[in-house]
This record gives C-alpha cells, sequence and structure tokens, in this order.
C-alpha cells in the first residue's frame, strides 16, 4: 500500500514569529485534534478539523520564548519549555496556567511526557523529570552532556526514554523513577552530527527512527535491543524533522538544504517513494493528526503546510485515534 500526497499543501499559511532555531520543538498535534504551535513567546492553539485558531498562550514578555510544547496524552493539558529554563503546565479548556516548574538554567529545547512524568531537556545538556502530580515536582536527572539536548522521546511502552543532543549523541535511558540520579545510560548510539529528528516506530516497540544533522544526513533505523542499525539511506542534507506514517508503514523526513523538501520512505527498505515540495525554508517542524489523514509541516520561510494523506487498500496498522493508547486521567498539582 502507498500513500498518496498531492504535490501541491490543501491549506498554505504564513506563521509570524517563528523562530529558524534547528534545537527547538515548538509544534504538536495531540489526540483531541488540537494543534499548538509557538510563535516567539505565544503559542497558538488551533482547531485541526477546520484550522481555526482557538486560543493563545502568551507569556506576555519581549525577552523570553516558548522553545519547546508537549500535549501530554491524557487530556488538554500543554507543557511548554522557555528560554529562560522555566517549564509551565496551561489547562487549554480553562485557558488557565496551572503550574510553573523551575530547576533548568538555559533554553528548554525539548519535552516527552511519560503519563504523569514530564522529561524536559535544556541546553546545558540536563534532562529533569518532573512528577506533576505533587508539589515537589523534580524527582530525577539524567546528566548527559554539556551539550545541548535538542530531542526527547519517551517510547510508546513508556519503558525508554531517547535523548538527542547536538553533539551526535543518542542515548537510551530506562524508566527508573526511583533514582534520583543517573549518568549512565542504558545505551548510546553515536552519529556523525546533532540528533534532533527522531520518533519511535508506532507499530514496533524498540524500533527507532533517527536523522542526522548538517554533518551527516542521514536516516536510520535501528533496533535498539541489539544496539544495530536494520536500515540506512543518506539523503545528502540536513535532517530537521521526522515521523512515521502507520497506515502505509512509512517514513517522513523534513529536509534542509539545498532542496528543503520532505521525503516519504517506504519501510523497511527506505526507498525514496516520492518527494513533497511546499516551502522555500528548511522543514524544521511536521506533526501527523490523530486520524493519520493529515500532515502539518513548518519551515524556516515562515510557512505552514497542511497536506492531505490519501491512501490505497486498507490500512495495516491501527490509527492513533482508536490505538489503545491509555486514557488515565493525570492529576497535576495547581502551584
Amino acid at each position: 500500500m502507498k500513500l498518496f500526497i498531492p504535490l501541491e499543501p490543501e491549506v498554505r499559511l504564513h506563521v509570524s514569529g517563528l523562530r529558524n532555531d534547528y534545537y527547538l520543538n515548538i509544534l504538536d498535534w495531540n489526540h483531541e485534534n488540537l494543534i499548538a504551535i509557538a510563535l516567539g513567546p505565544a503559542a497558538h492553539i488551533w482547531n485541526g478539523r477546520t484550522l481555526q485558531g482557538i486560543e493563545s498562550i502568551d507569556l506576555n514578555s519581549t525577552s523570553k520564548y516558548i522553545s519547546s510544547l508537549a500535549w501530554i496524552k491524557e487530556g488538554t493539558c500543554l507543557a511548554i519549555g522557555t528560554s529562560d529554563g522555566e517549564v509551565q503546565l496551561w489547562d487549554v479548556e480553562t485557558k488557565k496556567r496551572l503550574r510553573n516548574m523551575f530547576g533548568h538554567l538555559s533554553v528548554v529545547g525539548a519535552l516527552s511526557w511519560n503519563h504523569y512524568i514530564l522529561s524536559s531537556g535544556s541546553r546545558l545538556g540536563s534532562i529533569h523529570h518532573h512528577d506533576v502530580r505533587v508539589a515537589q515536582h523534580h524527582v530525577g536527572t539524567l546528566c548527559q552532556n554539556k551539550q545541548s539536548i535538542c530531542s526527547l522521546k519517551w517510547s510508546l511502552t513508556n519503558q525508554l526514554l531517547a535523548s538527542g543532543s547536538s553533539d551526535g549523541i543518542l542515548n537510551i535511558w530506562p524508566s527508573d523513577p526511583g533514582v534520583k540520579e543517573q549518568s549512565q545510560p542504558l545505551k548510546t548510539l553515536p552519529h556523525s552530527s546533532a540528533v534532533k529528528a527522531m520518533n519511535w516506530c508506532p507499530w514496533q516497540s524498540k524500533i527507532l527512527a533517527t536523522g542526522g544533522g548538517m554533518k551527516d544526513g542521514i536516516l536510520r533505523v535501528w533496533d535498539i535491543n541489539h544496539e544495530k542499525i536494520i536500515q540506512s539511506a543518506a539523503t545528502d542534507s540536513q535532517i530537521c524533522s521526522l515521523l512515521w506514517l502507520p497506515k502505509t508503514s512509512e517514513l517522513m523526513t523534513g529536509q534542509g538544504l539545498p532542496r528543503h523538501q520532505m521525503i516519504i520512505w517506504k519501510y523497511p527498505m527506505l526507498i525514496n517513494s516520492s518527494e513533497l515540495y511546499g516551502h522555500k525554508g528548511r522543514v524544521l517542524h511536521v506533526a501527523l493528526s490523530p486520524d493519520d489523514s493529515r500532515l502539518f509541516s513548518v519551515a524556516a520561510d515562515g510557512t505552514a503546510c497542511v497536506w492531505k494523506c490519501h491512501e490505497s487498500g486498507e490500512s495495516r496498522h491501527t490509527s492513533r485515534a482508536f490505538s489503545n493508547a491509555s486514557k488515565l486521567s493525570v492529576k497535576i498539582v495547581v502551584a
């Protein structure tokens, strides 16, 4: 089965205030069909079906900006990381900030949820675990190195945390909430450049795809259990973003110079099956709708594109909208 995406986007938008920063993670699309995108000091919430604006969350600051954001899987709470090291939690439905969490001393460029644990990574190389249910939220620290953390992803089973940094190191950490501080990851997988683009396979729990930065440019699919590369493909450009397409067993990468394209790869052979050209700057961020029917891409030229996805034949893997993802309620302590 092959994914068909029209060569022209369904919608093209201009997004004013987007930061051209490879090390930020400022786009997320949740199970409630809400899109969050950060533009400077404000996070804008859109309806994923109508693409109409619903709400804006503003830091009301001229000196700091939103550097990362991530939806909790169990509701409409949005986590926001800031350029001055703060992590905030917002309830989008009530339009209220629930709490501020401090501890980082620099830009918080990556966030990832594991039920009630929110993990945050900073530009100084530290990763903090926050238990949002309790007042003393800081429950663990991963001491990776002194290089910027530019990506964090908990696996779908919530057993492993992948962290990528600007020095080309991909670390795999265990889920161990009883340990206050860890300096030794389970596995370390080197790259030739920064590891910002990465995502766990939605249907194979120990498979991780990564994309290397400007001096690397290689798409790799890893078997984490055996610490080996299953398949790889050279793209000859910076890989800025990456996601899996479950309905068709494909991968998509957002590229940098020279062509700023989006490439669809057949998995597991990583054959380039099609390319999309909708941007004139590197494709920094990509997201997939909860029913896997739309792609959202944001590029350094200040454009955002929505792409309609059509697949031929039956879906190979269950859509995330109807998956068995946990719907456990998480009670967040307001502080």
